[in-house]
């Protein structure tokens, strides 16, 4: 769920309603098909996603397949539509005993006390514009429909400005280079 959310970036809602025939372990990926809110009464709302770009199929890292593939064996609901993730007692998950297991797997790793599951959104969207995604594919991935939601959800840190600066300067080195390829000028210049 972790690494869905993470990498996806998947909503909570939108796993809570994933089935074993949403996932593609060749791929790797999911399918995000319906969602599954929970109200404040509890119960859970299945239903349409969010918006029609979250009807998606979303791309994993390569490296997750093999951990897709260990869910599939030891924890989804057996059968084509049983769910992907449950809760105790094979149950779908609930919020408030997620919201326990998740806070108690955050501070044993590690995290910030106040990193919510939901801020692993956040993450997804980072690390796809850190891999050189466009705010397009970022949109497509999260199933957003709108830039300006797109761009709530994209950070950038003072390692990534180091990224793009070293970038920048790789990219007019080779121009320089090409200007001036005996490299007399850039010696000059620098």
């Amino acid at each position: 769920m972790v690494y869905i959310a993470a990498y996806g970036p998947a909503r909570p809602e939108e796993l809570a309603e994933m089935r074993r025939r949403d996932v593609d372990v060749e791929v790797p990926g999911v399918w995000v098909r319906r969602a599954a809110p929970e109200l404040t009464t509890g119960r859970r709302a299945v239903g349409d996603t969010k918006s029609e770009a979250g009807k998606r199929f979303i791309v994993l890292p390569a490296f997750l397949a093999k951990e897709l593939r260990r869910h599939l064996d030891w924890y989804a609901e057996k059968g084509p539509d049983g769910l992907l993730f449950v809760g105790e007692r094979g149950k779908p998950f609930r919020r408030s005993t997620f919201g326990r297991k998740w806070r108690r797997a955050r501070d044993k790793v590690g995290m910030p006390e106040g990193f919510r599951f939901y801020d692993l959104r956040h993450t997804g969207h980072t690390l796809a514009t850190r891999s050189g995604a466009t705010l397009r594919d970022t949109m497509v991935r999260a199933g957003q429909s709108s830039e300006k939601a797109a761009l709530i959800y994209q950070h950038s840190d003072r390692e990534r400005q180091r990224e793009v600066a070293a970038g920048i300067d790789a990219h007019v080195r080779v121009m320089r280079n090409k200007i001036n390829p005996s490299g007399a000028r850039v010696v000059r210049e620098s």
